[in-house]
């Protein structure tokens, strides 16, 4: 299978620079997978697990939020948070969704609102994809 570069980038440091066969990225407007040769875009990030599929195998990266920039052979994810779905702390994630259900009783009706709204689905997407445990 044809390879592209692809680079993973947080504010932190560089968490993943090689050759890939695929990835599948949690754009805002849904999961979208990059091969090599992929008309180029730039799309934004929501919450969730991005997959890196290599010649080595497969990695799960949990991202939260950034965009991804995808050129003639290469992708570049600059994500606000990432981190291996094996260093996941499940008890931050579940904190994180409890403080948004908070603020979301304290909004008024409107677009900030609907913005945390649908960060906090996004969470509870991603809290179940690693655990399969819905969050209520």
């Amino acid at each position: 299978m044809p390879t592209f570069q692809f680079d993973l980038v947080s504010p932190e440091r560089l968490l993943f620079s090689g050759q890939v066969e695929q990835v599948d990225v949690p754009g805002s407007e849904g999961y979208f997978g990059v091969l090599a040769d992929h008309a180029p875009m730039i799309a934004m990030l929501r919450p969730g697990i991005l997959t890196v599929k290599a010649a080595g195998g497969e990695q799960k990266i949990v991202v939260l939020g950034g965009f991804a920039e995808v050129s003639a052979n290469r992708l570049t994810v600059l994500a606000d948070v990432a981190t291996a779905v094996e260093d996941i702390d499940h008890a931050m994630i579940a904190a994180e969704i409890k403080e948004m259900e908070e603020r979301v009783k304290q909004m008024e009706a409107g677009d900030l609102l609907d913005r945390t709204i649908s960060r906090l689905d996004h969470f509870k997407s991603l809290h179940w994809d690693l655990t399969g445990t819905a969050m209520h």
